[in-house]
């Protein structure tokens, strides 16, 4: 079993790699035409399910999300943070069968507490989620429930459904009556924006509450895995709880996940027996607070 020595190893030997905030769109912004109308013409025989999308192009499609994302809420502007996020994040994606993904992890500016996922292994969390966490294991357990997400593609399979079908079908529609340019660099293109919108959407219903269970029972695997107490998943969710439900920033997060209360039972469930010989692993405490000492947002 790694350790989170290993982190410390990993953080000095791949900060060039980590170094936030993160370019996105300048990969998007490099396809022609022709590729963007590829795309599209894939995506829509993706929600026909005729065929699953490749690799490249869940990264590219992942990527306008993210960048559409980004126009809610802006990065955080903390290297130290963003930094160490990214390095923890790395750590933990490096445990996965996906390990060979270009992840990017970032901290967004919103005092909301939320977490999400876009395809190709971008990950996001939100400053106010961050700063409700006490240590190092209950940010891993957050991260590593959002890379569930990526490595088990739900959003790419969420494609598949009505609503997303026929929000893809509007935007291939809209980029075959005007063709698209070829976009500056860190913009998208047109049609992509379209795309990339259309699954954009996605992100205020919600994925299927077994995707987000499944997300659940992953995530503390890959925290165990990585080194950490997993059990810092559930404890952030039983802070969760003591939240009023009336507070704006939890909104989203109620509307698009299962009830905490469940999410806890099932955890429960799965973490009872096979889970105590992982309980005393490290949380990382002393660093966390050392590298996680941004204020929060002025009125919030």
């Amino acid at each position: 079993m790694k350790t989170l020595v290993s982190l410390t190893v990993l953080a000095l030997g791949c900060s060039a790699c980590a170094v936030a905030p993160m370019m996105i769109g300048s990969a998007v912004s490099k396809m022609d035409m022709n590729d963007v109308q590829n795309l599209v013409s894939r995506v829509q025989k993706v929600s026909d399910g005729q065929r699953d999308l490749t690799e490249p192009e869940e990264i590219a499609l992942g990527e306008g999300v993210a960048s559409n994302m980004l126009g809610a809420a802006p990065l955080l502007q903390d290297k130290r943070a963003q930094r160490y996020v990214n390095q923890v994040g790395l750590w933990l994606a490096m445990q996965t069968e996906r390990a060979d993904l270009p992840w990017h992890f970032a901290v967004l500016d919103d005092n909301e507490f939320n977490a999400f996922a876009t395809p190709g292994g971008y990950v996001f969390i939100t400053r106010g989620l961050l700063l409700s966490m006490r240590n190092e294991a209950e940010l891993a357990g957050v991260l590593a429930h959002e890379i569930a997400h990526v490595l088990r593609k739900h959003h790419l399979q969420a494609i598949k459904t009505s609503n997303a079908r026929s929000a893809l079908a509007e935007a291939a529609s809209s980029f075959m009556a005007q063709a698209p340019v070829t976009a500056k660099v860190g913009q998208l293109t047109p049609a992509l924006a379209k795309l990339a919108n259309a699954m954009t959407e996605m992100y205020t219903r919600g994925l299927d509450k077994n995707d987000e269970y499944e997300a659940d029972r992953m995530g503390v695997v890959i925290a165990a895995r990585a080194g950490y107490d997993p059990y810092g998943l559930p404890a952030v969710l039983q802070s969760l709880q003591t939240v009023n439900p009336n507070y704006p920033g939890l909104a989203l997060m109620f509307k698009t996940h299962p009830s905490i209360a469940s999410r806890l039972d099932l955890l429960a469930q799965v973490m009872d027996k096979p889970f105590d010989a992982y309980e005393n692993q490290p949380n990382g405490v002393a660093r966390f607070k050392a590298q996680v000492t941004m204020p929060r947002l002025a009125g919030k």
